[in-house]
């Protein structure tokens, strides 16, 4: 195929996706919020209450990230590190991982991290939100909550992996020859 028509070929698709986002936000909007514990996690200062994470904000983002020890969620978290500025002008946002808080903070602190994180280690946060499987392994993803009064609801999750829309990375080594994402997964970085 021409270089001319594959370039109108993957126009066509992008365009196609930008209907389906409307019809996702506006589900969203719809959507029956899920209430949610108040769950005592490990801070980097101690224990800190889901609630606490909120700080003065309504919203809260909180990634699930596998811990140090998985290289695509080390990548996405380099990418949150670079928009979170602008994300904590509108909601709070918080790295949750297995890892110890000593770990967590040493590894933040060698790669630059400027959010917050917290450990689910002991507390059944992470299962009960849907990323640790029965058999005791973690999945990546995102929980956005509202805190209403006393109360936190959960509004939204979904599970993170190659090729999904919250690391440009993916779709950046999309645009290359081959297939760069299936080499780079197998590699390991």
């Amino acid at each position: 195929m021409s270089y001319a028509d594959t370039m109108a070929a993957l126009n066509d698709h992008r365009a196609r996706i930008a209907p389906l986002r409307a019809e996702m936000r506006s589900l969203q909007a719809q959507v029956e919020p899920q209430e949610a514990q108040d769950y005592l996690l490990a801070g980097w200062d101690g224990p800190v209450r889901l609630s606490e994470l909120f700080g003065d904000k309504r919203d809260l983002i909180l990634i699930h990230n596998m811990g140090a020890g998985c290289s695509s969620c080390t990548m996405w978290a380099d990418g949150y590190n670079g928009i979170h500025h602008h994300i904590a002008d509108r909601t709070a946002f918080v790295i949750s991982s297995p890892d110890a808080p000593a770990a967590q903070k040493k590894f933040a602190e060698g790669r630059g991290w400027k959010f917050p994180m917290v450990s689910h280690r002991g507390p059944t946060f992470a299962a009960d939100m849907g990323f640790r499987t029965p058999e005791g392994k973690w999945w990546p993803g995102i929980s956005a909550f509202k805190r209403e009064g006393n109360k936190i609801f959960r509004v939204s999750d979904t599970k993170l992996g190659p090729y999904d829309d919250f690391n440009a990375a993916w779709h950046m080594f999309d645009m290359l020859p081959g297939d760069t994402v299936t080499k780079l997964l197998a590699s390991g970085e």
